[in-house]
Formats: structure tokens, sequence, C-alpha cells
């Protein structure tokens, strides 16, 4: 390692200093045996002596203070040749080295699926507002999330939760256990000066993979970049910010009271895609407008392309409005979103990501209520128009027209002490409704009991009570995957599980 030039200064100086001491000390040793030095002479030299002494103690104590800090790191290529060519190098970029490090309380933030979910840019922005995320630097987050459950169905073969894609290919007969690795995130957070920030998010979930086969097949088993863009924004001297990349569409609330279980209005509606969010947050007023990639993206949006699926046009958006309002006891916020084109587009049989021919938008309200330890959710999403694929037309299934499709939830949540850490109590329901009253894909309910202890504000411990009445599968939910005038879908289904499981953050 390189020492640094001031310690190599302030070493040839202590180094004098001791050659000067051990002088003085002979010095006065020969004066000492000189009959002829006189008395004067001798102070003098003791003088000298007692502040060379000083001097030595003050260098010793810079040269190990020094020593002590951490290595200093070596400057940039840029901020070297503008020191040798005497130019100012850009304030941004000389304003300090970056740093690699961990934050577990951020990193817990940005990977929960279960709440803010698609607000996480907002808590970047703030993170830096507060110095939580330091200018110019880079922060390295994972987590993973393992899981035990037990399941049991009045169907053989059909399990409607959604938290693992309903397939005969993973769930067999009445009855199903496991215990698996459920999902794995790795993500990277850099900073660069004070307006720019870079997210990336890598995630393994084996689970809830649209590959084919079961849970152990290699085209389930894929690392996907989840989420990735660049943020420009600084709350402290602006209230708009942009975000261009992959990200969560801004519309709705679609989080959960829940530990681990999704809501059904999340499954529904929450959105994946690429696009450009243009945002203001201030005053408890958050605005978003987002420009969403056309075509089917990755989850929840899909606008029609010349007949095709194919996402060669910027077609698509999302607008979305919230404010929070302080209160007494905590904070009540409410909003509201649009999208211009819902993945609920398609005419029968219903496949994911099939083209559509025309877009079906949708709207949602929400709110969020904090009342001291307790905190309550609600949101309603709808389409505006019905989705063609929710008509069979083959007898006797053709009695059932097509319908909008409506999804919402209700949940609350109690947050107490237990031994001295965070543990919480949840109760949500969630619903999806599809079909007209009486046909076979209905509707899909979800009732969560939930349980969390969390060991450290990254480390949650969880367990869930869970019923799922009905069967409503999005892939061919009104036949098309079976012989005409039939479907898998079927509401008399109901299926109870228990789940236990650990989410632990870096």
């Amino acid at each position: 390692m390189t020492t640094h030039p001031t310690i190599t200064v302030l070493k040839r100086s202590l180094t004098n200093t001791v050659s000067t001491l051990v002088l003085a000390t002979t010095l006065i040793s020969g004066s000492a045996l000189a009959s002829d030095t006189s008395q004067d002479q001798m102070e003098m030299i003791l003088k000298r002596l007692e502040k060379l002494e000083a001097e030595n103690k003050a260098l010793k104590a810079k040269v190990n203070a020094m020593t002590e800090v951490a290595p200093v790191a070596v400057a940039s290529t840029s901020q070297s040749q503008s020191a040798s060519s005497g130019t100012q190098p850009n304030t941004a970029q000389a304003s300090s080295d970056a740093a690699l490090v961990t934050k577990a309380s951020l990193a817990y933030d940005m990977l929960d699926a279960t709440t803010n979910i698609n607000r996480k840019q907002l808590r970047l922005l703030e993170a830096k507002q507060t110095g939580e995320l330091a200018n110019n630097s880079v922060v390295i987050s994972g987590g993973a999330t393992a899981i035990m459950d037990y399941w049991r169905s009045n169907t053989d073969d059909k399990f409607g939760y959604l938290m693992r894609h309903p397939t005969p290919s993973n769930q067999r007969q009445k009855t199903v256990s496991e215990a698996v690795l459920h999902s794995m995130q790795l993500s990277a957070t850099a900073t660069v000066g004070d307006w720019v920030t870079v997210y990336g998010e890598a995630l393994y979930d084996p689970e809830q993979s649209f590959g084919q086969g079961t849970i152990t097949d290699l085209n389930r088993n894929q690392l996907q970049l989840r989420k990735g863009y660049v943020l420009l924004g600084n709350l402290d001297k602006s209230p708009l910010y942009l975000t261009v990349g992959k990200m969560a569409t801004s519309f709705g609330l679609t989080d959960t009271v829940s530990p681990f279980t999704a809501s059904t209005v999340w499954h529904a509606f929450g959105g994946l895609a690429f696009g450009a969010l243009a945002g203001y947050s201030k005053d408890g007023l958050n605005i978003t407008a987002e420009l969403v990639q056309g075509g089917a993206q990755f989850r929840s949006a899909n606008m029609p392309n010349d007949g095709t699926n194919v996402p060669s046009k910027l077609n698509n958006y999302v607008l979305d409005a919230n404010y929070t309002l302080p209160t007494h006891f905590g904070s009540a916020m409410v909003g509201a979103s649009y999208q211009r084109g819902s993945a609920y587009c398609q005419s029968y049989p219903v496949t994911h990501f099939n083209p559509c021919e025309d877009n079906n938008p949708a709207y949602s309200v929400y709110g969020q209520l904090f009342a001291g330890d307790f905190m309550f959710l609600g949101e309603f999403a709808k389409t505006t128009r019905i989705w063609d694929g929710t008509h069979n037309p083959t007898p006797p299934l053709d009695q059932f027209e097509a319908r909008k499709v409506t999804s919402f939830g209700l949940g609350g949540r109690y947050s107490m002490d237990l031994s001295g850490k965070r543990a919480d109590l949840s109760l949500e329901f969630s619903s999806f409704i599809a079909g007209p009253k009486g046909s076979p894909w209905r509707r899909q309910d979800q009732t969560v009991l939930g349980f969390s202890y969390f060991l450290t504000d990254s480390v949650k411990f969880f367990g869930e009570g869970i019923f799922v009445n009905g069967y409503a599968p999005l892939n061919f939910i009104s036949g098309g995957n079976v012989p005409p005038g039939e479907t898998h879908s079927d509401m008399d289904i109901t299926n109870k599980g228990v789940i236990i499981g650990v989410n632990a953050v870096f």
C-alpha cells in the first residue's frame, strides 16, 4: 500500500527531531564533564531539550493519528489529469471518493415486496435528502425469502394461491407441502453527485416464474433483472424527479398488510414495464405521469401496436396522484390512478402477453390510514371496458357474458413490542372478479391472517394462515385449454394453507 505523502514528511521531521535530541544529550553530557562550562549555558541547553521533547511528542501523535485512519482512495484518472493541468475538477465528481457500503434498513425498504411497491424511487430520494444515502457512494444489498407451507384443496390438482403460479405442474392431489427458497434478490444502488441515482435489482423466483415445467425445471430457475433505472432528482433543490428504465408502474397502491402474501389487487393490477416516469413530491402531495412502453409488458400492461403485442411504440401511460394529510393520531393518505392499457384486453381464449385488438383502460382509488400502532388500507380497481376474453362462445358456457374486471382489498395491521422487538398482527381480505354471477370464473377471494416478528430491522420471521375461495387463473380463464364448452376455472374450489418463513436482507 502506498504511504500518504503527509505521513512521509512527518516521519522525516520525527527522525530529525530524534537526531537533535541525541545530539543535545551528548552536548549536555560533554558539558557536565567540562570544567569551563558555565551554568547559563547548561540552562539554555536544558530549555532547548525540553522544547525538542515537546515537538517530538506532537509529531508522534500526528503520525499515529494518520496511520490509524482508513487507507486513502487513489484519485480517479480524470482528477489526476485535472490536477496536473491546473484545471479545477467538477465539484460533484471531486466532492468525495466513491464508497462501497451496505445499509440494511434502506435495503429492506427497497427489496420489500409488501410495502411502497411502486414508490421505491421516493424512498431513494428521501434517503439522499436525509443523508442516509451519501453522494458518490455504492450500496450493495441482497435478500432471501425461505418458506415452509402446507396446503389442502377440496379438489385434486387445483390450488388458487397466487404466490406460486397455480398449475398442475407444481400442485398435485388434494394436499401439497414444501420447504423452498421462494425468492432471492441482489441489488446495487449508486449515487453520482447529488442528482443522479442508478438502481438495479436482480431476482430469482422459481415459484412465480412464467417459465414452463416444475419449480426445478431450468426454465423456471432463471435470474432476471427485475428492476433497473436511472433516477434524476434532488428533493433539497426541486420537488420534480425523473425515472427512466424498467420499473413497477405507478398504478394504484397494490400494497398489503400481510407479512408475505401479496394482495389480490397486486396480482390483478400490479404492473412492471419499461417506461419513463416524471414525478412531483412536496408537502404531502405526490403526482406521477408515466409513459409506458406499448405492446405486452412484463406485468399488467398491454397496449396494442398495429394489432400486435410488439413493444415498438411508447403509446401507453399511467397517471397517479395521492395526498398525505397529517392528523393528531398519525396520517391519512388518499389517491387515484388511471392506466390507458391494462392487461385485460385479449379475446377468447386468453393467454398471457397475447396481442389485443383494442386497449382496455383501468382506474384505481385507494387510501391508507396510520393511527398510533394501527395501519389500515383499502383499494378498489376496475377496467372501464369489458374483458372480451371472459366470454366463451361454446355452449353451455356461452350463456355467460363478458364482464369488466374488478379487484379490491381491505386490510389492517397492529404493531406491538414483543421482548423489545417489533411484532405485527395483520388481517386482509382481497378479491378478483372477472365473470358474471354463476360463471365458473366469477371470482377468486383471498383471506390472510398474518403474524411477523422482526429480529432486526431487516430480518423478519413470519407465519400466515390463508383461505382461498374460487379458482380463476388468468391463463385460459374462461376455457380454451380443455375440451370445448368446458373451463378449468371453478367457483367451488376452496384452499386452506399455513405458511412459515423468514425474510432476511442485508
